[in-house]
Order: C-alpha cells, then sequence, then structure tokens
C-alpha cells in the first residue's frame, strides 16, 4: 500500500516532464527559464513543511494522515490540468509542494517503527522503488493519455495532469481503510506478537563492545530501550547532529541526478532525435531495471550488515554514466550512460534513508532527523531543476556537469561519515573498557535520553 502512494506521488511530481514534450510549454506561451521555475518552486514549500508533518504523523496516526495529504495533492493535480498561464501553473506547482511533503518522510519514518535498523533497506527499497516503477508508467500513460488530445476540447497534456489526479484521489479514499498504524496497534498481529515486536525495536542500537568490529554495530548488550515519549530537546537534538549535515551532502550527490533524470530524461531522449512517442517509450527500460537493481542491493545491504559500500559503489556508477554523456554526442552512448546512471541512483537512495535512520536513535530525534535528511536535501530537486537548459539541448553538457559535480560531493562526504562512525565507535569501546562497566556507569534513563550519542550505541557504517 505504501510503495503504491508513493508511486502515485512520484508520477504526480514528475509527470511535468512528460507533459512538457506534449506542448505544455508552447500552450501556456511559457519561455524556457519560465518552466524551469515552476519545477523550482515545487521544492520550496516541499522542504518547508517536511519536519512539521513527520511532527505531526505520530499524533495523528498514518492511517488518516497519509490518505488526507494524497487527496489533497490528488485533488491539486486534477486541477493542475485547466491552468491557463505560467502563474496558474506556478501556484499550482507551489500547492503541490505543499500537500506532497509529508508523504516521502513520513513513510520512511513510519517503516522504521515497523522494521530494526538491519532488515530496514530491503522494505526502504521495495517502497522506494515504486519511484522506479512511477518512472516507467510515467512514460507509458503520458504515452498513452496524449492520445486524448482534443477530447473534451483539451490538449493531451491536460488529460496526463487530470487523469492521474483523479486516480490519486480514488487510492488515496481507499488508503484511509487499507493502512495500518503501529505495531502495537495492528489488528492482524496478536498481543505476544505485539510485544515482541514493540521489544526489538525499542532495544535495537545498543551493543556489546566486544561485537562492534563484528557487523558494523549489530549484536545485543545492555537493556536500553529509544526513548519514545515526546520532548523538543529530541528535536534541537536532530538540528544539532553533525551526521544529520554531513549526510545531507551524500543525499544531494544521489537526488539531483535522480530528479535531474525524472524530470528531464524524456526531454533529453527526445532530443536525442526520437519523436515524443518513442521518447516516452524508452524510459521504460530504464526504471524498470533501476527497480529491480535497488531491490537486490537492499537485500545484499542488509544480509550483510553493512551501509556505506551500497552507497559508494553505485555513486562511482554514476560518475561513468555521466561521463559518458559528457563524451560524447551519439544518441546510443548518451542513452547507455543515462541508463548507467539511473541504474546507480535508485539503488543508492534507499541505501541513504536507511543509513540515517540506522544511526538515530529515539523515535522522535529520528523523525525530526530523517524529516530534515529530507526536506533540506530535496533542496538538491531545486536546483536540479535548473541543471538542464533549453538552451544548452541537445547534449545539455551543461547539465550532466553539475551532476558530476554533486555526485563528487557525496562520495567525499560518504568517506567523511565512514571515518567519523568509526572513530567515534572506537572512542566508545576504549571508554567502555576503561569504566569497566556494560553501560559506562549512565543509567539506563541517562542513556536512553543520549540516544545514539550513548556510549552503549554503535553507528552502523
Amino acid at each position: 500500500m505504501l510503495a503504491l502512494l508513493y508511486l502515485l506521488s512520484f508520477l504526480d511530481r514528475g509527470n511535468i516532464g512528460n507533459a512538457k514534450i506534449e506542448g505544455l510549454q508552447e500552450d501556456l506561451g511559457m519561455t524556457g527559464p519560465q518552466y524551469n521555475w515552476c519545477l523550482t518552486v515545487f521544492f520550496f514549500t516541499y522542504a518547508a513543511f517536511e519536519v512539521p508533518s513527520n511532527l505531526l504523523l505520530k499524533k495523528l496516526r498514518p492511517s488518516r494522515w497519509l490518505p488526507t495529504i494524497m487527496v489533497a495533492w490528488g485533488l491539486v493535480m486534477t486541477l493542475m490540468g485547466i491552468v491557463r498561464n505560467y502563474h496558474g501553473l506556478l501556484i499550482a506547482r507551489i500547492f503541490l509542494g505543499v500537500t506532497e511533503a509529508g508523504l516521502f518522510p513520513g513513510v520512511a519514518y513510519y517503516l522504521t517503527m515497523w522494521y530494526c535498523r538491519h532488515e530496514i533497506q530491503l522494505r526502504q527499497a521495495l517502497f522506494f522503488s515504486a519511484a522506479s516503477i512511477a518512472g516507467a508508467f510515467s512514460g507509458l500513460l503520458a504515452f498513452a493519455i496524449a492520445k486524448m488530445d482534443g477530447v473534451g476540447g483539451l490538449e493531451g497534456w491536460r488529460w496526463i495532469f487530470i487523469l492521474e489526479g483523479i486516480v490519486t484521489v480514488v487510492v488515496a479514499i481507499s488508503a484511509y481503510f487499507l493502512l495500518f498504524d503501529f505495531p502495537e496497534t495492528a489488528s492482524f498481529l496478536t498481543q505476544e506478537e505485539k510485544d515482541f515486536v514493540v521489544h526489538r525495536l525499542k532495544y535495537q542500537g545498543q551493543v556489546d563492545p566486544s561485537s562492534t568490529a563484528a557487523a558494523g554495530g549489530q549484536g545485543q548488550g545492555p537493556q536500553v530501550a529509544e526513548a519514545d515519549e515526546f520532548r523538543w530537546a529530541y528535536v534541537w537534538q536532530a538540528f544539532r547532529d553533525w551526521q544529520i549535515w554531513v549526510n545531507i551532502f551524500v543525499y544531494w550527490g544521489i537526488v539531483c541526478p535522480l530528479y535531474g533524470i525524472s524530470l528531464f530524461l524524456p526531454t533529453i531522449i527526445k532530443n536525442l532525435g526520437y519523436q515524443s512517442s518513442t521518447a516516452q517509450l524508452l524510459t521504460v527500460p530504464i526504471y524498470i531495471t533501476a527497480s529491480i537493481l535497488a531491490v537486490i542491493v537492499a537485500w545484499a545491504a542488509d544480509r550483510t550488515g553493512r551501509r556505506s559500500p551500497f552507497i559508494l559503489v553505485p555513486l562511482l556508477f554514476m560518475v561513468v554514466g555521466f561521463a559518458m554523456c559528457i563524451g560524447t554526442g551519439n544518441p546510443r552512448v548518451v542513452y547507455a550512460g543515462v541508463f548507467i546512471a539511473a541504474c546507480a541512483i535508485y539503488p543508492a537512495f534507499p541505501g541513504n534513508i536507511t543509513w540515517l535512520s540506522n544511526n538515530l536513535a529515539g523515535s522522535y530525534k529520528r523523525s525530526a532527523g530523517m524529516a530534515i535528511q529530507i526536506g533540506v536535501g530535496n533542496l538538491g530537486g531545486a536546483m536540479a531543476s535548473n541543471f538542464y537548459r533549453a538552451a544548452d539541448g541537445p547534449r545539455y553538457i551543461l547539465g550532466h556537469s553539475l551532476e558530476l559535480g554533486f555526485i563528487g560531493l557525496g562520495i567525499i562526504a560518504a568517506v567523511i561519515l565512514i571515518f567519523g562512525y568509526s572513530r567515534i565507535n572506537k572512542a566508545r569501546d576504549r571508554k567502555l573498557l576503561a569504566s569497566g562497566a556494560e553501560s559506562g556507569g549512565a543509567t539506563p534513563e541517562e542513556l536512553s535520553f543520549q540516544g545514539d550519542r550513548a556510549v552503549t550505541f554503535r553507528y552502523m557504517w
């Protein structure tokens, strides 16, 4: 159900790329910069509303909050099909950012309330792979819906917005009845099963120092429960946590290429000399392959208990893909380069979300921290919206080069995180050994409040 929600979310924010090559820009009389502004403003409101939405999620219940915001953005999407000029589209995109803001960080956090840190990446990938499938559906649906050009006196690109918006509203209404809230209230679990799930989530991340070197921080040790009550102190801890801000640079290294691909892929392929219909269909195999690889890589990451190798390697493949796009104007080579880049982006993204969530302890700090990562990180989408200018076609060397720059920044930030986590884990090992006590002399309540800063907590890398 969550994958279906996110599929529609990604479909609705990215279908403007499909509408563009079906005549949106010409029919509304927009210039290239005006079109790019319509892409950009979405991310400003999208980023601004993510932290408040995540803090509200637990209070207002996922089964109510997520479908409600989905109905709202479905209505915005439907009405986007009747805009008459640049300013109408701009305002619609602003409101689309407001209404969609809560879904992705909300679901990414919601999954951590069900699954432990060593098993979460596979679930994040299954959920996020919906975005890959959305890319494939976007091309297929746009290809089919564009055939409605003239029906009801409306252009084909308008029907893309209207029909996909209506589908979103219908699915959102069904989600009110099909989503569950948290393990402790799940009707399909027995009381024993509820207690088991809640217990294992509370005591994850606290390790026996002798096992630290083994699996990146998995194991069993002092029984210290994660803090589950709300305090503003946990929110401020998130804002002051160094790892969140460094991780955002890794996020940018992945999300800038992600949005560059999702918003401009049809245009890039069309400008290689293909017709609009062919360009729409050529996006499909890219997204399907990326979706499959995302799940396979996530399974391997959970099996090994490691995160960073499964982020760094895809980042390096992204470098190869965009370098191929820069190095030649041959349509086949450029298509292969985009293919390689996309197939690296989609496995890396859930890995990065999982990496940070693994290293934030306490449900409210994790909620705020993940929202900060995704909210500030998605400003990368605002930047990427302006990378591919109409004047730079058909090769878009500037856009591809900027993507490479952000990927390089992401690689550097990932290396900093690896060394930082390793150093802190070793320092905590030494402190525990020196104290001669399994809790380092702190009470369980103190360790619970400290969360991932506790001497008994081990970072995964």
